[in-house]
């Protein structure tokens, strides 16, 4: 009896110390509110972000938001209603870049929305200022310009400089990004507790855009692989390998976002690569791309990457 009783409690130790292992390994939960490039009107750019356990998310760019949180609260991603999750839970967006498609979201759904943060470089903020929020294309809801109505207050970024994401648990690294040389986008890196998730908005590989941006966000994270702290890294493969360089327009093919991950693997070790989570964001609908995409991405992981593909209101933890 004794023995049994021993038995049962090395049990359930042993129990209780993997399940608080697992539960330290899921340090961000993420929503994809929208997971295509141009094209497809109601799945577009877009990933709630937030600490395990928290409701105060940052929202990654915002092609589509209130339909993909529909979709998510649908799918049982929220114990909340959408308008809940809209209005209280969102308390930013990180916009990348200032294509519609990163931000019709964002801008249509404007009227409905509560106080909040836009997070960006300052030429992507003055894009939405002149052309969106301007009183001809929208209503002014931004802190700045003709008439503001001052429902968005605009944060302008300096590249790798830390500062906190308000009214949240997590702070901010941004990296410019060449996304059709000479036009600009951003990659945001995002911490709490610690750990570390990558977002890159749009961009092309250096060798086509005849830059070092990639690289130098590479040896910027490079230590963090190495200490097991990235928990993953999200980027946009928007076109199959048949695509000519010249018809990049500032995207990338899986053969070159590859060819970008062998050049981290020199300076993180090939060895901290593998099982590295990639998601691939992005696609565009156009034809039999996915399928064509995935095909290419799977026969060419050498360094052994977990590639996932985020799906609308479908909740997972990096």
């Amino acid at each position: 009896m004794r023995q049994r009783t021993y038995n049962l409690i090395s049990t359930s130790i042993l129990y209780l110390m993997f399940v608080s292992v697992g539960q330290a390994q899921s340090v961000f939960n993420v929503i994809p509110l929208g997971v295509k490039g141009g094209g497809a009107e109601g799945n577009l750019s877009a990933y709630m972000v937030a600490p395990v356990n928290s409701q105060a998310y940052v929202c990654l760019d915002g092609g589509t938001v209130r339909q993909g949180i529909e979709v998510a609260v649908a799918n049982g991603a929220f114990a909340a209603t959408a308008d809940q999750v809209s209005r209280s839970f969102v308390k930013g967006f990180l916009i990348s870049h200032a294509h519609l498609d990163h931000v019709s979201g964002m801008i249509t759904n404007a009227p409905e929305d509560t106080a909040k943060f836009i997070y960006a470089f300052p030429k992507c903020l003055e894009i939405i200022k002149n052309h969106y929020f301007n009183w001809e294309s929208w209503p002014n809801f931004g802190s700045e310009g003709v008439n503001p109505l001052k429902k968005y207050t605009y944060k302008p970024l300096s590249e790798g400089q830390d500062i906190p994401l308000e009214n949240t648990e997590m702070t901010l690294k941004t990296f410019s990004l060449s996304h059709g040389n000479p036009y600009e986008s951003a990659a945001f890196l995002i911490q709490t507790n610690g750990k570390q998730v990558l977002y890159f908005g749009d961009t092309g590989p250096d060798e086509v855009e005849k830059s070092t941006k990639l690289q130098k966000v590479w040896e910027a994270v490079a230590p963090l692989i190495k200490a097991k702290t990235l928990t993953g890294i999200f980027m946009e493969v928007s076109y199959p390998n048949e695509q000519p360089d010249n018809k990049l327009f500032g995207h990338l093919t899986p053969n070159w976002l590859m060819k970008e991950m062998e050049k981290l693997a020199v300076l993180a070790g090939k060895e901290n690569m593998r099982d590295l989570r990639v998601i691939i964001t992005h696609i565009k609908p156009a034809g039999q791309n996915e399928i064509i995409i995935k095909g290419q991405l799977e026969s060419n992981n050498a360094l052994g990457l977990k590639i996932i593909y985020p799906e609308q209101g479908t909740a997972f933890e990096l």
